[in-house]
């Protein structure tokens, strides 16, 4: 059996690769580097192969996400960010959504901060699921439905989104597979 999730330390590196290839040419040639099993094992040196086949996975997701987007500076600001979010969370990378979205929860008040408390949520609801945590991904939709309903968040509208994430609840508790829906996207 291939495992569908990495362990943690290889988790953090890969995502610090992927969210770097967002503004740095660098890390995004060696983001599909990382495509290959080639790339993959000497990336791992020396790690348990096992892990080839998930890393090669979800560095082909990343490489896919980003092709054809343009490098942008560093310190995107929240605009660029949810266009960089729906990205990756539409490719299946829902860790790198949260990492993306939390350095502007930290700083955002009000329905901002509300919103993007439940776009994080969503995401790593999401993330829960990959990683079988059931009970953890239910309650987290559950609490990112209710924050997202009825709002906005900078010409997204979250509604659609936030009636999605209750009904991946309920499919949850029903031991029903769910497929996120999109990222709300910008009208």
């Amino acid at each position: 059996m291939i495992p569908t999730t990495l362990p943690l330390a290889l988790r953090n590196r890969l995502a610090e690769t992927i969210l770097a290839a967002l503004h740095d040419a660098d890390a995004r040639r060696a983001l599909a580097a990382l495509t290959t099993d080639e790339g993959a094992a000497t990336w791992l040196d020396g790690a348990d192969a096992r892990w080839t086949a998930p890393l090669t996975e979800r560095a082909r997701r990343a490489s896919a996400a980003l092709a054809g987007r343009p490098l942008h500076s560093p310190n995107a600001d929240l605009v660029q960010a949810l266009d960089d979010a729906a990205a990756l969370f539409d490719a299946g990378l829902h860790f790198e959504v949260h990492e993306i979205l939390e350095p502007h929860w930290v700083v955002s008040e009000g329905d901002t901060r509300e919103a993007l408390q439940g776009l994080i949520q969503a995401a790593v609801a999401f993330q829960h699921l990959a990683n079988g945590n059931l009970a953890g991904a239910r309650s987290l939709l559950v609490e990112a439905s209710a924050r997202l309903r009825g709002r906005r968040l900078l010409g997204r509208d979250l509604d659609a989104f936030a009636r999605a994430a209750a009904a991946a609840a309920v499919a949850v508790a029903g031991g029903i597979t769910v497929v996120p829906s999109p990222f709300p996207s910008r009208e």
